[in-house]
């Protein structure tokens, strides 16, 4: 049992131990009671620079053998870290409990079949989800607003039985402890953090979930199996209502029925639940507003944003902002939607792992990043573009990520300057056709000059000049390829034999219809001006065809 000093009950090491012991995470060596708040998680990755906040959970993906987990662990007692937590099951020697005494950093083993990415989920409710403004000012039955783990523990102990809280989609939003007193599927759920899609099937076949969408007194599921050979037990679930709105599911595990009482107190327990759900939701909705808001101020760069960046932590540190969109088909507004939200939430866990003072915003169609980096201007471009490559990398190849890195800013002022480089890298990545997902002002500065001016040229309405214009009027009268012919034969410095394999004709009648060009066009090609205007104004009718 782990002891207790006065530590914040949100946030402390020892309470994450409570809550997520022994079905997810068991203390190998260490004192989790020293840790009275949790600064964050992060993704340990040997071959990354990874920044690390005060007291912070160091998840060792990878990470095996007592020499490998000892010197990491020496390294993290640097950082300040508060635990490490490694695939288990580890083993209890000296070695390790010399480590983690000499470091200070607590090592916790992760179960088996756990899911990392799980954990950092079930973390990051845990430690950042809940109340707006001061967690502890606020309480609903005797249970800090909106603090799940909590509640379902309150719940637990009033049935005695392991207990989980469910969203509607039967995935798991918080559970109490002694979930190894419960049976396989429990633990299966817990691990997985929805329930198995095998015991799903068996629950509507019975049609559980019909009675517990209809009643409100709980319902009881006799023992269910997946496989032949598991043992089960009893349930007893109750809906979680807001009024004609199903919220979800406060399941318990039970050797034996309920009594009168225990029953009328779980049926009232779910009426407590309710409200912290709805607390819950509420809370993460006005934190989202909030942070937006911030970001949104950051980003304009005037006089609030300094205070704006003292309330989400980066004041005083150089930054860069990133700009990332979604490329896709215009049409389909929903599922671009859908894919933004998908990918911001996607790239807040990747920089809340690799730089966890970020923070992030979805703003319009455009998803903005302010993420701390070096103050050399070169190195801290070269983070971020590291940071954004990984992201992007990671998200596959199906996710049509693009993100634009802006310039780094050493001071609030110069954030608007490099949110703006920002969405014009964004613009240049979004109308791209060379596949580029991820780049800097310096990497498509000419490229953006270039929609620039296809932009001024737009708003003060100019057509285009006599010489490019009458080729176009004489390609769709006589239906030639003069247009084609320029174009190949500037991108190919006048070299006939490159021009003319580029657009799969012979030589002789490539030459043929650049002295066409020459003649219809009325200019002089061997004059360098003529050459870099035609060239400019075939740019700016297809800005991002290839050079």
């Amino acid at each position: 049992m782990i002891s207790h000093v006065s530590v914040n009950l949100r946030t402390s090491l020892a309470r994450v131990l409570e809550d997520f012991s022994p079905a997810l995470l068991d203390l190998v060596h260490g004192r989790p009671e020293l840790v009275d708040e949790v600064g964050g998680v992060v993704i340990h990755d040997p071959g990354d620079e990874v920044t690390y906040p005060q007291r912070a959970m160091v998840l060792g993906v990878g990470v095996y053998g007592t020499e490998q987990i000892a010197r990491l662990m020496h390294e993290l007692g640097d950082h300040g870290a508060a635990a490490l937590v490694v695939r288990g099951p580890v083993e209890h020697g000296e070695a390790l409990a010399t480590a983690s005494a000499a470091s200070g950093v607590a090592l916790i083993g992760l179960a088996q079949g756990a899911s990392w990415s799980q954990l950092t989920q079930l973390l990051r409710t845990l430690l950042t989800e809940g109340d707006v403004g001061d967690s502890g000012a606020e309480s609903l039955g005797g249970v800090p607003s909106g603090d799940l783990f909590a509640l379902a523990n309150a719940v637990a102990t009033l049935l005695d039985a392991p207990i989980t809280i469910e969203d509607r989609r039967q995935r798991i939003l918080a559970f109490s402890g002694r979930q190894d007193e419960a049976d396989q599927s429990r633990v299966a759920t817990i691990l997985a953090r929805q329930v198995p899609e095998g015991y799903l099937r068996i629950l509507e076949s019975r049609g559980v979930f019909n009675e517990l969408y209809r009643s409100d007194r709980p319902v009881h599921i006799a023992p269910a199996t997946i496989e032949e050979g598991e043992t089960a037990i009893p349930r007893v679930a109750v809906a979680v209502r807001a009024g004609d709105e199903f919220l979800g599911s406060v399941w318990a595990a039970v050797e034996e029925p309920l009594t009168p009482d225990r029953e009328q107190a779980f049926q009232d327990a779910a009426k407590l639940v309710a409200l912290h759900l709805l607390r819950h939701r509420a809370g993460a909705d006005a934190q989202n507003r909030l942070r937006a808001d911030l970001v949104s101020t950051v980003l304009e760069g005037g006089m609030g944003a300094a205070d704006a960046l003292d309330r989400l932590g980066l004041v005083e540190e150089p930054t860069v902002v990133m700009a990332m969109g979604v490329t896709g088909e215009k049409g389909d507004h929903a599922q671009l939607a859908a894919e933004r939200q998908r990918l911001t939430s996607a790239l807040g866990i990747h920089l809340n792992a690799v730089q966890p003072r970020s923070a992030l915003a979805l703003l319009g169609d455009v998803a903005y990043a302010v993420v701390p980096v070096p103050a050399d201007p070169a190195a801290g471009r070269e983070r971020a573009m590291q940071i954004a490559a990984n992201f992007v990398e990671r998200a596959g190849k199906r996710a049509q990520a693009v993100i634009g890195i802006g310039s780094v800013a050493t001071d609030p002022s110069a954030l608007g300057r490099s949110r703006t480089r920002a969405d014009r890298v964004l613009r240049v990545l979004m109308s791209d056709q060379s596949g580029r997902r991820v780049a800097s002002i310096g990497d498509v500065y000419i490229d953006a000059l270039l929609l620039d001016l296809r932009d001024l040229a737009a708003v003060q309405g100019d057509e285009l000049l006599s010489p490019v214009a009458r080729l176009v009027h004489y390609d769709a009268k006589h239906r030639s390829h003069l247009i084609e012919t320029l174009r190949a034969w500037l991108d190919a410095f006048g070299d006939i034999i490159g021009a003319s394999a580029s657009v799969f004709v012979h030589p002789n009648t490539f030459r043929y219809r650049i002295r066409r060009v020459a003649e219809v066009a009325e200019v002089d090609l061997q004059d360098p001006s003529v050459r870099f205007a035609l060239m400019l104004q075939l740019r700016l009718m297809n800005p991002c065809a290839p050079e």
